[in-house]
């Protein structure tokens, strides 16, 4: 999951960045309505932690472009502003959902990840290939009954991959959903993260290297 967190306040959004990185939710950060515009037509992101007052393009317009220009994305809006109106006017603006200040941290991580899921309803809870069950939700992954223990990166990796379903995720797709958009394009951390997963899976490997475009699942090898 990749979340851009849109808060006036340096101090809030630095703390929230990261307390989202420590549950594994990849998070960047702007301060300004108008630059969150400009992140969204840059990046791609699953989910819009937005504060609706924020200076320049105000919250609400920032979550109606979201909902008319990037329909895939969710928004949870976050805001001191706890009357029903205020509410309401978010939810018309296009918010998927509503939490006011102060709040919990692990009720924005429960409130993040329940609106991941909304666009992959009709995906399976637990992902299969071969051997290997990953539960996006529990962060468990096992490989033919044995219990794999992965880092964070390493989980969001295989999550990635086993997603595609067999298609080619490139080295530049990694960046852009594991990583954030600090990340060095020319950083061989992709490569070292699936270098040291493969060790963690064990053999036979699972993740093929599709000579200069990037990885996937192996194919199942046939039985004579």
């Amino acid at each position: 999951m990749r979340v851009l967190i849109v808060e006036d306040e340096p101090y809030l959004a630095e703390a929230l960045q990261t307390g989202l990185r420590h549950a594994a939710i990849t998070a960047d950060v702007t301060l300004d309505g108008d630059d969150a515009l400009e992140h969204l037509g840059v990046n791609d992101y699953d989910i819009v932690v937005l504060d609706r007052d924020i200076p320049g393009t105000h919250g609400d317009e920032v979550c109606a472009v979201v909902a008319r220009e990037h329909p895939t994305v969710r928004v949870l809006m976050l805001t001191a502003a706890a009357t029903l109106r205020d509410k309401v006017a978010g939810f018309e603006s296009g918010a998927d959902d509503y939490l006011t200040k102060p709040f919990a941290l692990e009720e924005l991580v429960v409130r993040l990840r329940s609106l991941a899921r909304r666009p992959a309803a009709t995906a399976p809870p637990v992902l299969e290939h071969q051997d290997v069950r990953l539960d996006p939700y529990r962060r468990e992954v096992y490989r033919a009954g044995r219990y794999v223990q992965l880092t964070r990166k390493q989980f969001a990796v295989l999550e990635l991959l086993m997603r595609a379903r067999g298609g080619v995720v490139s080295a530049e797709e990694l960046l852009e959903k594991v990583w954030d958009e600090n990340a060095d394009p020319f950083t061989s951390a992709p490569r070292v993260t699936i270098s040291t997963l493969r060790k963690r899976l064990g053999d036979p490997d699972l993740i093929a290297t599709v000579s200069g475009v990037g990885y996937r699942l192996a194919r199942p090898v046939p039985t004579p």
